[in-house]
């Protein structure tokens, strides 16, 4: 890559960002079509958010990616936010216009795409989402929002989930939204009618860490999505593999909200082939360097 006096400058800000991969992702793209623009992690710790935000234009970047722990206290400095983002109070994307910062968050449709992809679109369909913050949030209202027959919201502390029930049912009235612990006798009572489980938690970071629905609640027919990608293989997917049943991982997710962002800024179709590959193989690189420590 060659940066020159003329090079665009995006990136993504938040708190730890020194692990994300968006910018192999971003940076695979522009090299592959030749665009003059560099992608870049900026680390913005909570109380420099202000300062980073008004910064944005002051530099002249033409757009930004956010997240953990930003998703939700940018919304209030920004000129605009889209309609997906103002149902989902976060925005994980920002374009500058003219003289403008507009926000969008591209993580639900990122979810859609990725199940949609893998033969499992969530229209008409029954979901079980474990979990009940931004990412939760996400994938909830753009499942409601592509017609999922029923989502039931599973979290630790059930009154969070049934806020996020309540906050569904107002935008989507037309989807029925229940809201339960994560206990194994609740669990259990749910899973045998849904089609799709999501997580969205962060059970499954460590390789010693449990699956987020026991072993035995899994059954034939399901279609399992975990959220995380690295490691690539949960205790939650290793399960769903031998049981012989569907699933895939965050990846396709984080390409696919990827893939939306470039779009919106560069106005150009994004190579997601590229993308991917640039991602499995920064993936691959980085559980082989785990497996060597």
């Amino acid at each position: 890559m060659k940066i020159t006096g003329k090079t665009r400058v995006l990136g993504i800000i938040g708190w730890p960002v020194t692990h994300s991969l968006s910018p192999v992702m971003h940076n695979a793209a522009f090299e592959y079509l030749g665009l003059d623009f560099c992608y870049v992690p900026f680390s913005v710790k909570e109380g420099c958010l202000d300062l980073a935000i008004r910064s944005i234009y002051a530099l002249n970047i033409m757009g930004i990616n956010v997240t953990i722990p930003h998703k939700e206290s940018v919304v209030p400095y920004l000129s605009e936010i889209s309609k997906e983002a103002r149902i989902i109070g976060a925005v994980n994307t920002i374009k500058v216009v003219d003289d403008k910062l507009i926000g969008y968050n591209t993580d639900g449709i990122g979810f859609t795409t990725s199940l949609e992809e893998a033969g499992h679109p969530v229209g008409g369909r029954s979901l079980l989402i474990l979990g009940g913050g931004g990412s939760a949030k996400a994938v909830v209202f753009q499942s409601a929002a592509e017609g999922a027959r029923e989502i039931i919201i599973a979290n630790r502390t059930v009154d969070k989930a049934s806020l996020l029930r309540r906050q569904t049912e107002t935008h989507f009235p037309s989807t029925r939204v229940d809201a339960i612990g994560v206990g194994y006798e609740e669990l259990k009572g749910v899973i045998d009618r849904v089609d799709i489980v999501v997580n969205t938690t962060s059970i499954g970071l460590r390789i010693e860490d449990p699956s987020p629905v026991p072993k035995e609640l899994l059954h034939q027919g399901l279609f399992i999505c975990d959220l995380i990608y690295n490691p690539s293989e949960t205790a939650l997917t290793r399960y769903t593999k031998e049981l012989g049943c569907q699933f895939i991982n965050g990846i396709g997710m984080l390409l696919h909200q990827g893939g939306a962002a470039f779009k919106l800024w560069t106005d150009v179709e994004p190579p997601l082939e590229v993308m991917r590959k640039a991602l499995e193989e920064a993936i691959g690189s980085l559980n082989g360097y785990k497996q060597a420590r």
